[in-house]
């Protein structure tokens, strides 16, 4: 049985004299079997959030139907809001509460006994390495404690469906990584869960199946290693010496590969792919250095995600979309 359903989902904004139709989904297909992790990518304005909102009963679709644990969303909101947990972009805690009374009240707003919250905001505040700020104002917090007491909250009744939407955006490092470990361990205990991110790094160590949606439409589905597999080959990385050579650079090394060389000027890197291993590296380093041109470093590498998102949608997955985001379309449609 799948925990989180969707077919045909579509959502649409706009459509006034003043703003053009926008369709934020048009007509996706979701299917999360219990006790997995599905990664939702997609650019910003793709549509991740809107899907999100749809799934957790906080936005009505326009068509389409959508069920968690059974549940249609629409017509079963209230016994749905019971099964899940949610947390969003941006941390939503009380920043006049400290951290034990924000969990501790959302355990009594889902009629937790009070005992009962506060044992169970001490074990959540444990687990999120929170204990030693547990009871100072939230407003304290730095951006990562605030993201961290936002997935607290989100665990409180220990639901078997969580969404998180984006949830380590803006942490550092260290603190991604520890999200990721929480992440892991939920899934682990048997709980279904749908992640939406731009980080393709996450979505490869963390999910059992990926979609990856552009423009409100699913233009992909699959593990990891199947969305890799499907572009197939190898990748000659390349960093050169001078910024001021790169395109002559690229331009050489886009004649020996099967595709079109990518140029990153800040690192000063080219990623071309190729085919012939080895000896077609060995022969990339001795033409550069033919015309004088100088490398830092040189590698040859399986695809990554982020190859698969290039090909798919023609730009990098943290690259702001065309399209207007979800919230700005939120708000225009509210203004109407």
């Amino acid at each position: 049985m799948a925990a989180i359903e969707a077919e045909g989902l579509v959502k649409i904004y706009g459509g006034s004299k003043k703003s053009k139709e926008v369709r934020a989904l048009d007509g996706v297909d979701l299917a999360v079997p219990e006790g997995t992790i599905l990664g939702l990518l997609g650019p910003n304005g793709a549509g991740k959030t809107t899907a999100v909102r749809v799934l957790t009963t906080l936005l009505k679709p326009d068509a389409g139907t959508a069920s968690v644990l059974g549940l249609d969303v629409v017509h079963k909101a209230t016994a749905v809001r019971r099964l899940i947990g949610l947390s969003g972009q941006y941390a939503a805690v009380d920043e006049n509460l400290t951290g034990r009374e924000n969990l501790v009240m959302v355990g009594r707003l889902y009629h937790m006994g009070k005992a009962t919250a506060e044992q169970r905001a001490g074990e959540l505040l444990e687990e999120f390495a929170l204990t030693d700020a547990a009871d100072r104002p939230s407003k304290t917090y730095s951006g990562g404690m605030r993201r961290r007491l936002d997935l607290a909250a989100a665990l409180v009744v220990k639901p078997p469906v969580i969404f998180l939407d984006e949830p380590t955006t803006g942490l550092d490092p260290r603190t991604r990584i520890a999200m990721w470990d929480v992440i892991a361990g939920l899934v682990k205990g048997g709980t279904t869960l749908l992640l939406t991110t731009q980080y393709l790094e996450e979505a490869d160590r963390l999910a059992d199946s990926i979609v990856v949606v552009d423009h409100g439409k699913v233009i992909a589905r699959g593990t990891a290693d199947e969305l890799k597999a499907q572009i197939g080959g190898e990748r000659l990385q390349i960093v050169v010496s001078d910024a001021d050579r790169l395109a002559e650079a690229a331009e050489l090394l886009g004649r020996m590969g099967t595709g079109e060389a990518r140029v990153h000027q800040q690192s000063r890197e080219i990623l071309v792919p190729v085919a012939g291993g080895a000896q077609l590296l060995v022969e990339a380093i001795r033409q550069l250095d033919g015309v004088g041109i100088k490398i830092d470093d040189v590698a040859l590498r399986r695809p990554t995600l982020d190859d698969v998102f290039m090909q798919l949608t023609g730009r990098p997955a943290e690259e702001e979309s065309d399209a207007a985001s979800d919230e700005g379309l939120e708000r225009e449609e509210a203004a109407r």
